[in-house]
């Protein structure tokens, strides 16, 4: 591994988020940092290179690779040429698959922004036990889906007693523009609802038994009134993350239960939230008005400096077990696009350059990425407050 030609490489960064990760990466790259920009053409590739080296006039010169997803030769000679590869190229239930079973071949860290349930199901079900065997470590889902959740969902346990049973309950609450990827990633997930099932069961069969003496399950997940707000249920792929960290990691207690909850001030607004998800599920399948909606976001766009510094998000997790309560926060700014690249720059440094738990296959970034991820993001200006402690 450590002859490898470049400690990292980044595809689709040429894109909106590609290129704001790319220039994350840039800003915090130590000396000697050997990487590269990966994409279909090498013009563009050339133009966010010259753009990330004029904002970080001292940062290390990333190299230019051209790949394609569609070409799966260039995907495996990119995935051999580096220790972690990191894509930004979705939606990743279409365009995803051949990435990770190129680092899952060679055994090279991978790291992207899905939040896509079949997605990862399906990576699951078909490359967790070739990346156990060569050592690679697939980590999905490391911007706001799933990084301020799992990390903060493992801060709060780390405050409670050990070996006891343990609830925590998350409350999202955030101001931004969606980005166009995720937004795609959305509709093509709620527009696959047979294909979700498929994966979710294939996932189970490769699955290995789970242990009978642990409980790892969901929080009871109904509307009620926290901390001054109206929760209801949020149905991301949050609290499977967070699930699938709880049964990794012994912290976590002999039995660990979480709910997710989207936390506003009114009620109205509650319902109509729900409500407009609905209907987005129902419109997604259909073809038509799904195309239509798509083009109303486009993937690779973005929002303006002045549209992303008024967004804004703050995740509370309140813990409690074994006699003990605690709320701990993660805050940040914009978190469809600043904060989704600043967290997965740092996941992608973090996986490249820290002393990490031995970990390979399918994993999440609380099991293995965990406190080092944190105090990195931190040091980038995210929050991680213990706020209460009772």
């Amino acid at each position: 591994m450590a002859e490898r030609a470049y400690d990292v490489a980044l595809l689709g960064a040429t894109g909106f988020t590609g290129a704001l990760t790319a220039a994350e990466i840039a800003g915090r790259a130590p000396a000697g940092f050997r990487w590269a920009l990966a994409g279909r053409n090498r013009d563009k590739l050339a133009v966010a290179r010259d753009r990330v080296l004029a904002a970080h006039p001292g940062a290390p010169a990333p190299e230019l690779v051209v790949a394609d997803v569609e070409d799966r030769a260039s995907l495996h000679a990119l995935a051999a040429s580096t220790r972690v590869l990191t894509s930004t190229v979705g939606p990743y239930a279409l365009h995803g698959e051949p990435v990770v079973a190129a680092c899952a071949e060679h055994g090279t860290g991978y790291l992207d922004l899905t939040g896509e349930p079949e997605f990862a199901d399906r990576m699951y079900a078909a490359h967790h036990a070739r990346a156990v065997r060569t050592g690679a470590r697939l980590i999905h889902a490391c911007g706001f889906d799933s990084i301020p959740h799992d990390l903060g969902a493992q801060l709060a346990v780390e405050q409670l007693p050990e070996g006891v049973p343990l609830t925590v309950r998350g409350y999202v609450r955030a101001g931004g523009r969606i980005s166009g990827g995720t937004f795609a990633s959305a509709l093509t997930g709620f527009s696959r609802p047979r294909q979700n099932v498929a994966a979710a069961k294939a996932r189970r069969a490769a699955e290995p038994p789970r242990d009978p003496t642990r409980s790892i399950g969901p929080d009871a997940g109904r509307p009620h009134r926290a901390r001054g707000y109206w929760a209801v249920p949020l149905p991301t792929i949050d609290p499977q993350v967070i699930a699938r960290s709880a049964r990794a990691l012994p912290r976590y207690g002999p039995e660990f239960r979480y709910g997710h909850y989207a936390a506003v001030k009114r009620l109205p607004i509650a319902v109509g939230g729900a409500a407009g998800l609905a209907a987005l599920v129902a419109a997604a399948q259909i073809g038509p008005v799904r195309r239509a909606l798509l083009s109303r976001l486009p993937q690779g766009d973005g929002p303006t400096d002045a549209q992303m510094d008024a967004g804004w998000f703050t995740v509370t997790m309140v813990g409690e077990g074994g006699g003990r309560r605690v709320v701990c926060e993660v805050r940040g700014g914009d978190p469809g696009y600043r904060e989704t690249s600043r967290m997965l720059a740092d996941a992608t440094l973090c996986l490249a350059l820290d002393d990490l738990p031995e970990t390979a296959g399918q994993v999440t970034a609380a099991q293995a990425l965990g406190p080092a991820l944190r105090e990195r993001l931190i040091a980038s200006g995210l929050a991680f407050d213990v706020v209460e402690r009772h």
